[in-house]
């Protein structure tokens, strides 16, 4: 699974013109999945996001996860994460896992997520044409690969 994660003052996720889904302070979260994928990658992936210290403390210090300081999390899916640009200019997703394989990767990724977080977490479509906002808080934006822990 690959990640970008980027810390927000607040975003949303837009579908046929209604807001889907709104956070305010926290994290937006794309996340890219493919066949290699697995349960130990989610849970990995999980705690990685969870504690992932990217919050000011009182000393504007990045020291605190958003479990700590009680924010938001947006789940976005995006197979353009696996996107191999090696040969032309029009990008390949060959590596991207097809909905089959996706979409219950996908939900136990929100289960282990809400799980960790001990709440709700907020989610777009699985395949839907979607239009996110966000006001990328620093910008802090970090990607991460659970295949290269």
């Amino acid at each position: 699974m690959k990640v970008v994660i980027q810390r927000v003052g607040k975003a949303s996720v837009t579908i046929n013109s209604h807001v889907f889904a709104k956070i305010k302070a926290g994290l937006l979260v794309l996340i890219g999945i493919e066949d290699a994928d697995n349960n130990e990658d989610i849970v990995w992936l999980s705690n990685k996001i969870i504690n992932l210290r990217i919050f000011d403390d009182e000393n504007k210090v990045p020291n605190i996860s958003v479990k700590d300081m009680g924010g938001d999390i947006l789940l976005i899916s995006q197979f353009t994460l696996h996107a191999s640009i090696k040969k032309g200019n029009r990008p390949s997703y060959i590596k991207a896992s097809k909905p089959k394989i996706a979409i219950p990767l996908y939900k136990k990724i929100i289960l282990q997520l809400e799980h960790d977080l001990g709440r709700k977490i907020f989610t777009g479509e699985f395949g839907a044409d979607m239009k996110v906002m966000l006001l990328n808080d620093g910008p802090v934006t970090i990607c991460i690969d659970s295949k290269n822990k």
